[in-house]
């Protein structure tokens, strides 16, 4: 057990982990008890700063380490499958591109199925065992090492081809984007990867879930400024939409409708 936790809160810390996120609701019903008292839980968790808050629940808290894979496929979800929608109406049939590591990456790629005549570019093992089997879509697999807990295929080898194209458009992750607008990540050699994706794209797009905007890491991948289009599940808080309208950046919301702003962190006010 953690130091400091009650034994319910070590329990939500290590459901947390292994899936990615927590929610009030389900938690409720887990532990039998009142969602006031989980709500009292998640801040004491917040306040220690090992989760953050999102809306209904909480995510992992992480500045050093990235959630394992299997975790973040189960954070934003839903909020990842509209994203990854968005963004390939957004690629016209035959095109080329680059589709970099990443749950919400491979969000797109799912949704690229029924595209004709793409060139797709990956150093994401997952990017390409999903569409390699369709006939209008030719995949060619950066080499180099592959990192075993996800798939990316990372290293110089893997840049060094990157650097061969130049391709209409990338699609690139984060796994964290500062106030300030800068993107994040945990890998500098993933980061490198991003790079030379940037440098040889004509058009950058991310596409980054909210929780990214709760999170943060230490390895710099590039600027917003440097991207043209941004895909997000819900409107970006007025700071970051000031700093994509003044530098150019289209913004789509995915899900616009969507509440997004986390629970309020006090406890619920006992009833009369």
């Amino acid at each position: 057990m953690t130091a400091g936790l009650t034994h319910r809160q070590s329990e939500i810390l290590n459901h947390a982990r292994a899936f990615g996120r927590v929610m009030v609701d389900d938690l409720v019903r887990r532990f039998e008890v009142s969602a006031q008292t989980i709500r009292k839980d998640l801040n004491d968790l917040c306040d220690q700063r090992l989760l953050t808050r999102i809306h209904g629940g909480a995510i992992v808290a992480s500045g050093v380490e990235n959630l394992a894979y299997e975790a973040r496929r189960f954070v934003a979800a839903e909020e990842k499958k509209a994203i990854g929608v968005a963004a390939a109406a957004q690629i016209p049939n035959g095109s080329s591109l680059f589709i970099n590591i990443g749950t919400t990456t491979e969000e797109v790629a799912s949704a690229l199925i029924n595209h004709e005549n793409l060139l797709v570019i990956t150093n994401n093992l997952n990017v390409a065992m999903m569409l390699y089997r369709h006939p209008h879509i030719e995949v060619i697999v950066a080499g180099g090492t592959v990192r075993r807990s996800d798939g990316a295929v990372i290293g110089s080898t893997a840049i060094k081809l990157i650097g061969q194209f130049k391709v209409d458009y990338a699609i690139i992750g984060a796994s964290a984007i500062d106030e300030e607008g800068a993107l994040l990540d945990f890998d500098y050699r993933e980061v490198q990867a991003a790079q030379a994706i940037i440098a040889n794209a004509r058009s950058v797009m991310l596409v980054c879930d909210s929780t990214k905007l709760r999170r943060s890491a230490a390895v710099r991948i590039a600027h917003i400024s440097q991207i043209q289009t941004f895909v997000t599940d819900v409107p970006l808080p007025p700071s970051l939409q000031e700093i994509c309208r003044s530098r150019g950046v289209q913004v789509i919301a995915a899900l616009p409708g969507s509440a997004d702003d986390a629970d309020d962190l006090e406890p619920e006010p006992t009833p009369l």
